[in-house]
């Protein structure tokens, strides 16, 4: 992602969408491999979309403008997962949550704490690593470079 990401626009036309625009899933997870977590801004509404989409669910505005977002938040909900695709068996049970970033942005990952220690309000912090042998195992050709993003505890 360009050092200007502050400066990003929403492309108007299917010419100006390509595979990196960080308006697109490919785009959202090359940007989280190097550190960077960003989301759309709705110029309109306020609205924070995570990952980032080219118009906003909230109030259906197109202008929207690409911002890195803090990886520092807390827990807003979780759930135990017992039952994972087969290829996960092996992980199961695991912990995922949806967490309020400080910016106010959401984002559902794992959480890396079993689910009897997790509790709504846990602060935690984002952290991005390469994909193992079993997630690799369930993602299509364009996914395998893509980061598995999990919340720690702070």
């Amino acid at each position: 992602m360009p050092d200007d990401a502050d400066s990003t626009t929403v492309p108007r036309t299917a010419d100006e969408f390509t595979a990196d625009s960080p308006f697109t899933l490919p785009g959202f997870f090359a940007a989280l491999a190097e550190g960077d977590l960003l989301a759309a801004v709705c110029a309109d509404c306020g609205e924070r979309l995570l990952p980032p989409r080219p118009a906003c669910y909230a109030c259906g505005g197109r202008d929207l403008r690409v911002e890195s977002q803090p990886k520092t938040g807390a827990v807003v909900t979780y759930t135990e997962v017992r039952t994972p695709p087969p290829a996960l068996a092996e992980r199961a049970p695991y912990t995922v949550a949806v967490v309020e970033l400080d910016s106010g942005a959401r984002l559902t990952g794992r959480l890396t704490v079993p689910h009897a220690d997790a509790e709504i309000g846990l602060p935690v912090a984002l952290a991005a690593r390469p994909p193992e042998a079993d997630e690799l195992a369930m993602a299509r050709d364009h996914e395998r470079e893509w980061p598995i993003h999990e919340f720690e505890p702070v």
